[in-house]
């Protein structure tokens, strides 16, 4: 003797729809918003401030660069970033327009060729990694 089962599918139809709505809406929010990397946002290197991505340049090239500060190991104490040994992360002076110091906005890099790269506007409250 066959027994038919009757199962009610709304509620895996709700949750579906819910899904497919909450990923719609995520679809018309920019690309940095939610793409995170150890916790950490991201951004293209073209939404930078223009000092940034001047001091993204001098980085790659390999300097010159205008304070001598520029290059030291930064030692990540505030443990926004990955975690990574000692000497890992340089950091960068990002000029400040009408700032007659340093001022607070920084691009670290760290990796054999300073390639992974984060910058901070807010002298190392956060960080965003930086994108090319």
């Amino acid at each position: 003797m066959l027994r038919t089962v009757q199962m009610n599918f709304a509620p895996i139809f709700s949750l579906a729809l819910a899904l497919a709505l909450a990923f719609a809406c995520l679809g018309n929010l920019p690309s940095h918003a939610f793409e995170k990397s150890g916790g950490v946002e991201r951004i293209s290197a073209a939404e930078l401030p223009k000092e940034a991505r001047e001091t993204l340049q001098l980085v790659r090239k390999g300097g010159p660069f205008p304070y001598s500060q520029d290059g030291v190991t930064f030692s990540n104490r505030e443990r926004i970033l990955p975690k990574e040994a000692r000497g890992f992360y340089r950091e960068y002076t990002v000029k400040t327009p009408g700032v007659r110091s340093r001022g607070a906005r920084r691009i670290i890099c760290g990796g054999s060729h300073q390639n992974i790269c984060y910058y901070t506007a807010d002298h190392y409250a956060s960080f965003k990694q930086i994108r090319e």
